[in-house]
């Protein structure tokens, strides 16, 4: 092979890549050069190739064809530590904390700081409070447990643990993923001064607003390749971007809007709800057939509303009934016996059995229906699932895979799987297309649709104003804990309830 070109900006060269899995060709030849000091935005739709070529990038994965050059000289990336070792670090979307450990301890994971053999604790805490102050959340305490934070309190704590190394690359995984608008704000003008050093970052996104903003060039990759490479991120249109993605021209595609019918019956009602020190008096019912969506920045108590009326959380005040019938508070088992599912906003830690094969993670709910004389009838739950991942249209087809094996998207159409499996009378989502690419989000909002217009009730929670105003009928804004504004969806812009979560300007 040629050896490229070398470029005095040029900091990394990916020429060729291939990787093969079995059954999977994931990356077919796949190009992708990194400027010392630039943003590079990494684009393309769940399955199209990003993922694995982090990971080879970060030495997770070896490439079975291909070249890799940094500053100009071939290199082996045969290892995470061999990538770390050239100045390479890796924020992955599903983050690799220790949840037992403190957040100093996680930072400091696996370059611990030492003398003599002995660990240096409090100069690692002192060190550790000062970066997360550098990412604006020095009120995150560095004893506590990692295990115990919030889920944007978790990126934080990753990325610190990106900076606590001495990078020259940082590769960002849907960073913004979990954070709201003041925590992305931060993240931006953290990735401003690592340029402004000479640090390069690949940041790989869905929210493709966030591409004009932060890149400076950008890759797209489709179906494991290279489709375009080098476009200016500032000059290249969003439609551009998704028809690359995509072959589509736009990134939202809502399904028309059906109104419950009318005299339509009260499926949900959660009337005067509470979790101490989380939110309070929280009351509002859902109809068969309806969308109601909950908007609110990450922390104001959207998921955890969610996870009280499943049970999963044991409400310290309140109510919730399911066709009427109270519920016992503290009890999934009551919830999912009345009908009740939920996609939890982490997936991967809290809805998936990931190891598991695909038709097992659908069936897991309704196992019941497949027991015969105490035994599971493993072929009948096959046959369930692969009808209804056929009408899903998960990929690649096929239920014996481990679930691990898929991307986001569909991923999260195998949770959406098991509810559609239970029958499910009340459907709670809570980020229904975090990390989804925009054609499996159109996709999923179609199903949504689908689904209330067969008389689901469904409760939507979104850190996307855009996706909460355009799939819901009814629209909750929730602020530290309280709505402070319920509607319909055609009755408030975004820019409203920006002001309304924000500003803090009364409903």
């Amino acid at each position: 092979m040629t050896v490229p070109e070398k470029d005095a900006a040029a900091l990394l060269e990916m020429r060729g890549i291939v990787k093969e899995f079995p059954g999977v060709r994931a990356l077919d030849g796949v190009d992708l050069d990194v400027r010392v000091g630039e943003v590079h935005c990494l684009l393309g739709q769940n399955g199209a190739g990003k993922s694995t070529l982090i990971k080879v990038l970060a030495g997770a994965h070896r490439p079975d064809e291909g070249e890799i050059w940094w500053e100009g000289e071939k290199v082996d990336l045969s290892s995470p530590t061999a990538a770390i070792k050239q100045g390479i670090a890796t924020i992955y979307q599903e983050l690799d904390l220790v949840d037992g450990l403190t957040v100093a301890e996680n930072i400091y994971l696996g370059h611990e700081l030492s003398r003599g053999g002995l660990l240096r604790a409090s100069e690692a805490r002192r060190k550790a409070q000062a970066i997360l102050e550098r990412l604006g959340h020095g009120e995150i305490r560095v004893g506590q447990e990692v295990g115990k934070l919030s889920p944007a309190g978790k990126q934080i704590v990753s990325m610190a643990r990106a900076l606590s190394r001495d990078a020259r690359l940082i590769v960002m995984d849907e960073p913004s993923a979990v954070l709201d608008q003041e925590e992305v704000g931060n993240l931006f003008r953290v990735i401003a001064e690592l340029t402004r050093d000479g640090v390069a970052v690949v940041y790989i996104s869905h929210r493709l607003q966030e591409v004009k903003e932060i890149g400076d060039r950008v890759t797209v990759l489709k179906d494991g390749s290279t489709v375009s490479t080098g476009l200016d991120a500032k000059s290249t249109s969003t439609a551009d971007l998704i028809h690359l993605m995509t072959g589509r021209s736009i990134e939202y595609v809502f399904p028309d809007r059906r109104p419950p019918a009318p005299g339509a019956p009260v499926v949900l009602e959660v009337d005067g709800l509470a979790l101490d020190g989380t939110f309070h008096d929280v009351a509002f019912e859902v109809r068969a057939g309806q969308i109601v969506g909950l908007a609110g920045l990450v922390g104001a108590g959207r998921s955890e509303i969610l996870e009280t009326v499943y049970g999963a959380r044991k409400a310290s005040a309140g109510s919730v009934r399911v066709d009427g019938k109270r519920l016992r508070p503290g009890s999934v088992h009551t919830a999912v016996a009345a009908g009740i599912g939920l996609a939890p906003e982490e997936r991967k830690s809290q809805g998936l059995l990931l190891d598991h094969a695909v038709y097992r993670n659908i069936s897991v709910s309704s196992m019941t229906r497949f027991a015969r004389a105490g035994f599971l009838g493993s072929k009948q739950e096959r046959i369930a699932a692969a009808e209804i991942t056929r009408s899903l249209d998960v990929r690649p087809a096929g239920v014996d895979q481990a679930v691990r094996t898929l991307s986001g998207g569909n991923q999260q159409k195998v949770v959406l799987a098991r509810w559609l499996m239970r029958h499910c009378r009340v459907l709670l989502l809570d980020e229904p297309t975090r990390g989804v690419d925009v054609g499996a989000r159109s996709e999923i909002y179609a199903l949504v649709r689908s689904l209330a217009d067969q008389g689901v009730a469904v409760v939507v929670v979104s850190s996307e104003v855009e996706e909460v105003l355009g799939l819901a009928d009814q629209v909750l804004v929730v602020r530290e804990g309280e709505i402070v504004h319920r509607g319909p969806a055609q009755e408030i812009t975004e820019h409203q309830v920006l002001d309304l979560v924000m500003a803090g300007s009364a409903a």
